[in-house]
């Protein structure tokens, strides 16, 4: 159920230099194990308000503050969008494709894509029968086996010519735009705007002159979305005292979703906090007591077993990292319109940095004390 506190309406924490960069960011391809440009342009907005960063071996970045500080502090989101392989080139031209995350096969057909070569970007489209070719009663649902692309080439031999083989990576088109003048809407937001988010907590300690009594590492993770595997790498670089993990949620009032086994969760009405195994209960109740004081509303979310975020990854490294997760309720996840609300994203944001605020070095994690 959702926390419900009266707020007045205030100035928005964001900035035209933020919003700037966050249509930048999202429109840019960042498919799993492909990272890098996306990266770059992270670490360039992270910049100005860091003492440093580093990049790992396989692309995931952390800014640091106060990196001297023995107490190391985490607040992590994942780069990586779902996307598609070329997997398969048939004689006269077509493409199929394998998943590379968990892409949805069923909103392919019509869709526009990029197909990323060595050197360059081709485009394509998933090509779909027309509605007076298919037979009454017995329409194909798409699927991996039927769903293919179409370059506009006639032959295999042109489609190698253009760059293209097994293995190129292949993302959407559709951009970033606001919705009502109240959804950010885009491909991708899963979890690029979580990087966003976490950029702008350290932009506000450093505008506001806030000095942290531990290190605080901004970490931008990669390959989330094939099995946590850029936040299980850097757990153990950074091998933190704790960690604030962020990441997207379902918003569950949309058609075809049910609220039995999902939960009854909603954009506009705050972040969600999720109670799990995995979450320490510790760092939950922190989290918890920085919202009300600040008057923060937030929902509360269950999970049976993992959250299915890094924060599993964090919280099951090294003997076990204290970890929380703060998640932003989004529609249609997994598609190219995921939507969340602008209000929850300020919310995240505050959340966060009020968490770390008030987060003590001396902090007793132990379950039996």
């Amino acid at each position: 159920m959702a926390k419900k506190v009266t707020t007045k309406k205030t100035k928005s924490i964001l900035n035209t230099a933020d919003l700037t960069f966050l249509k930048k960011y999202i429109d840019n391809p960042s498919p799993t194990g492909f990272e890098a440009e996306g990266q770059k342009l992270w670490i360039n907005y992270l910049k100005p308000s860091i003492d440093k960063y580093e990049v790992d071996n396989y692309g995931t970045v952390y800014g640091v503050i106060n990196p001297d500080a023995k107490f190391k502090v985490v607040i992590e989101a994942h780069a990586d969008e779902i996307s598609y392989f070329v997997s398969y080139i048939s004689a006269d031209g077509l493409i199929y494709v394998k998943r590379n995350g968990g892409s949805d096969h069923q909103i392919a057909p019509s869709k526009r894509v990029w197909i990323h070569t060595d050197d360059k970007k081709v485009e394509a489209v998933f090509g779909w029968p027309a509605i007076h070719t298919r037979k009454p009663g017995a329409e194909k649902a798409p699927s991996l086996e039927n769903i293919f692309l179409d370059c506009g080439c006639t032959s295999k031999d042109e489609v190698t010519k253009l760059g293209i083989y097994p293995g190129c990576v292949i993302t959407y088109q559709d951009e970033f735009f606001v919705l009502n003048d109240r959804y950010y809407v885009g491909r991708a937001l899963d979890n690029r705007i979580g990087g966003f988010m976490i950029a702008k907590v350290a932009h506000l300690l450093k505008e506001n002159k806030k000095k942290l009594p531990f290190g605080l590492y901004i970490v931008n993770s990669v390959q989330e979305e094939i099995g946590l595997r850029g936040a299980e790498m850097i757990a153990h670089t950074i091998s933190p005292d704790c960690a604030i993990i962020t990441d997207v949620a379902h918003d569950t009032t949309t058609p075809m979703i049910d609220k039995i086994t999902e939960g009854d969760y909603k954009c506009g009405l705050g972040p969600m906090l999720t109670v799990g195994p995995a979450v320490h209960n510790k760092m939950l109740k922190h989290i918890r007591t920085a919202a009300d004081k600040n008057k923060i509303p937030y929902q509360m979310d269950a999970a049976s077993r993992s959250t299915g975020t890094d924060t599993d990854a964090f919280a099951y490294t090294k003997g076990g990292i204290p970890s929380a997760l703060i998640s932003l309720p989004l529609r249609y996840m997994h598609t190219t319109v995921e939507m969340v609300h602008k209000d929850d994203l300020e919310n995240v944001i505050k959340l966060i940095y009020e968490s770390l605020l008030t987060l003590n070095p001396k902090m007793d994690f132990k379950y039996l004390k």
